[in-house]
């Protein structure tokens, strides 16, 4: 059974840093596409980055480029999302997710995915 459990967030300050953890069981990195994705309240979901199976490339949203930084770790079952020189406009509910459309040679980053983890709340005070 594939399994997302996120972990992480918290309370972080404006021009701090968070990193979110996202354990996986019942498959690899290998196996599907991965990525995050957040949600503010009363804002649509969005992509945040991605890592494609196929090649390791990892899609970066403009709105975050920069500042976030995506990873896994050698065993390919724990993903990672580093937080840096975090905004107020951060704030929201991450998720990660697993068989992700991750196309990074040509950035793009769906909204769907077939397995999802908990969310975990982030929120950056000003």
């Amino acid at each position: 059974e594939v399994q997302l459990q996120a972990s992480g967030g918290g309370l972080g300050q404006a021009g701090g840093s968070l990193r979110l953890s996202c354990a996986a069981s019942g498959f690899t990195f290998d196996d599907y596409n991965i990525g995050w994705f957040r949600q503010a309240p009363g804002k649509e979901r969005e992509g945040v980055s991605c890592i494609s199976s196929s090649d390791g490339r990892t899609y970066v949203a403009d709105f975050v480029k920069g500042r976030f930084t995506i990873s896994s770790d050698d065993a390919k079952t724990t993903m990672y999302l580093q937080m840096d020189n975090l905004e107020p406009e951060d704030t929201a509910v991450y998720y990660c997710a697993a068989d992700v459309i991750c196309i990074p040679g040509i950035q793009i980053m769906g909204l769907h995915a077939d397995y999802w983890g908990q969310g975990t709340q982030v929120t950056v005070s000003s």
